[in-house]
């Protein structure tokens, strides 16, 4: 076998190998996915639990709390609002469309603030007396009611992002410690949960909706496999084909 034949042999023997091994990671991904769907419908379908206190708080994190149902009660004062823009939303099956999440902190009866995002805002047709009534209903002190949400955490802004509108008490990602920092929530030292609640009941303002979560996490891993390994099988052919012609020429 001449150097040029053995290098693309060599070449070739290499790219197989990588397509395979890609194959089988995506299979990997794919139960690894599945495992993860199964812990988060588990999370949602259970009953919720007591908001864990304070002292709790650093331990929680997004692999093992993401989605958590829990129940507490609190006050929330709604002038205290900040909102943030969506254009819809991929874990409520009854929202479409541009609009609003409320968000507003409360302050727990041990000590401690918990943001909650009190559900979504439709966004009213412009000019509307809608859209102008609206923050009007933001005025009185709501007294504490029992609660019911999921434990989310917050997001990240990606590079093309817009920056926050403090003075419209607007942002455009789901960055609740940004919100408090900026709104001042955060004031008497009081300690802000490293977490925010997703409202699922009661309603509180109306007009702004609260509800059940439904996570759908994308599942393409099976697909990607096949696409890997087919690839793998045509190159081998393809080599085969290619090896034959050589030895015959």
């Amino acid at each position: 076998m001449n150097a040029r034949r053995l290098g693309f042999s060599l070449f070739t023997l290499a790219m197989v190998a990588v397509l395979i091994g890609l194959g089988f990671w995506q299979l990997q991904r794919r139960a690894e996915k599945h495992a993860l769907m199964a812990a988060l419908d588990e999370r949602l379908a259970a009953e919720p639990i007591a908001l864990p206190p304070p002292s709790q708080w650093p331990a929680l994190k997004p692999s093992t709390d993401e989605f958590r149902r829990v129940r507490l009660t609190a006050i929330i004062d709604p002038a205290s609002s900040g909102r943030v823009y969506s254009s819809g939303s991929a874990v409520r099956n009854d929202i479409s469309g541009p609009g609003k999440w409320e968000f507003m902190p409360a302050w727990l009866p041990g000590g401690g603030i918990v943001v909650v995002n009190i559900g979504f805002a439709q966004d009213p047709p412009p000019n509307s007396p809608a859209g102008a009534a609206r923050d009007t209903q933001f005025v009185v002190r709501i007294p504490p009611p029992q609660l019911t949400g999921y434990i989310r955490f917050p997001e990240s802004a990606g590079l093309l992002t817009p920056n926050a509108n403090v003075e419209q008490r607007l942002w455009f990602t789901r960055d609740h410690l940004a919100m408090a920092r900026a709104l001042g929530w955060d004031r008497d030292g009081k300690t802000v949960a490293p977490f925010y609640i997703d409202l699922e009941s009661p309603e509180l303002v109306p007009g702004v909706k609260p509800g059940p979560l439904h996570v759908r996490l994308k599942d393409d891993h099976l697909q990607y496999a096949i696409t890997w390994f087919g690839l793998a099988v045509v190159m081998t052919i393809a080599f085969g084909f290619w090896l034959r012609a050589q030895r015959h020429g």
